[in-house]
């Protein structure tokens, strides 16, 4: 009877051992678990200038945003305004109407509108377009930064991956050492530095066009109100 105990408890010994051998053999093949920060900061010395980088060109786009926004803020009917007051032939309304905020539309109007009876239309609208000139160049302040960053930043981001590569052939022509492993490891570590430099890059490059649609597009919608302005002040009366 014990023999056969014994026969009965061999099996299962070795289906625990088998099993437990199975469970080691897993958690050494499971991943390490890191956090992002840990990760992205695997991809090198160059990771540090490129975060810098995103974190700038994140500033600049909410800052340019915000202030193109302000500035290119215009009231739907200060234009219709100004016409119908240069129409009554009341300058001084039609001025102290351009004067009611700082907006670029209005300041631009006004260097125009200041003028009319002591200059000729065309110096005029000169003056207008001179303005507008200034007021988007005010806009386009720091853009300059995200096209320069849009082009440098996949290039520092490249510097890095090859950088490390070359560390990693070094250490196998030194070590001679040379393993998939190895080689793998170290590769992927140094492609996350290629990687961040691109997503700076296109965040850059997207936020400087972006931006320079808002520019285009109240450009656009400036000439046309100068245009306005010049036509009522060579027929007032609209004919």
């Amino acid at each position: 009877m014990a023999f056969f105990n014994v026969l009965l408890q061999v099996p299962v010994t070795d289906s625990l051992a088998t099993a437990q051998q199975a469970a080691n053999t897993a958690a050494a093949a499971a991943p390490e678990k890191i956090s992002y920060l840990d990760f992205l900061l695997k991809g090198g010395v160059m990771i540090y200038p490129l975060i810098l980088l995103l974190f700038f060109c994140i500033y600049v786009i909410i800052e340019r945003y915000l202030a193109i926004k302000k500035m290119t803020r215009q009231d739907p009917n200060l234009v219709g305004d100004v016409k119908q007051q240069l129409k009554n032939g009341k300058l001084e309304n039609a001025v102290m109407l351009c004067s009611r905020d700082t907006t670029s539309s209005s300041v631009i109007l006004k260097s125009g509108v200041s003028l009319v009876g002591s200059s000729r239309v065309a110096e005029i609208e000169s003056v207008m377009e001179r303005t507008a000139g200034i007021e988007i160049a005010n806009m386009e302040k720091g853009l300059g930064f995200l096209g320069l960053i849009s082009g440098i930043a996949p290039i520092l981001g490249f510097i890095g991956t090859i950088a490390g590569v070359i560390k990693i052939f070094h250490s196998i022509s030194a070590t001679g050492n040379l393993n998939i492993q190895t080689i793998s490891g170290g590769l992927y570590e140094k492609m996350i530095s290629s990687g961040a430099g691109l997503v700076v890059g296109v965040v850059a490059y997207s936020g400087y066009h972006l931006l320079n649609m808002l520019i285009d597009s109240y450009s656009a919608r400036m000439e046309k109100n100068i245009l306005d302005i010049v036509h009522a002040i060579q027929d007032p009366n609209g004919h």
